[in-house]
């Protein structure tokens, strides 16, 4: 038999689940996007795309080393067109 505390805790991350998820993961996809788009901006010249000068770039370059792998692979990672909102299942 479930105590108070335990169905409780089932109740709220049920609800979570049914209310929450979603704009939880839509959040981490934005906020994903819009790192990705700062760090174009910023280093763009790291893969060709020159769009301000070095110097800015340098200056934050020590605040997001361990981010820049990743985005570079990302960033050049060969996909379709709608790959970006595979998984979603808006309007069902």
């Amino acid at each position: 038999m479930l105590t108070r505390a335990e169905f409780l805790k089932a109740a709220r991350e049920f609800l979570w689940g049914m209310f929450g998820y979603e704009h939880a993961q839509q959040a981490l996809e934005i906020r994903a996007s819009m790192e990705s788009l700062f760090l174009l901006v910023i280093f763009g010249d790291m893969i060709g795309l020159p769009l301000m000068p070095p110097y800015y770039g340098l200056r934050l370059l020590p605040h997001v080393i361990g981010v820049v792998p990743g985005w570079k692979r990302r960033l050049l990672r060969e996909r379709g067109l709608g790959d970006d909102h595979e998984h979603h299942l808006h309007g069902v």
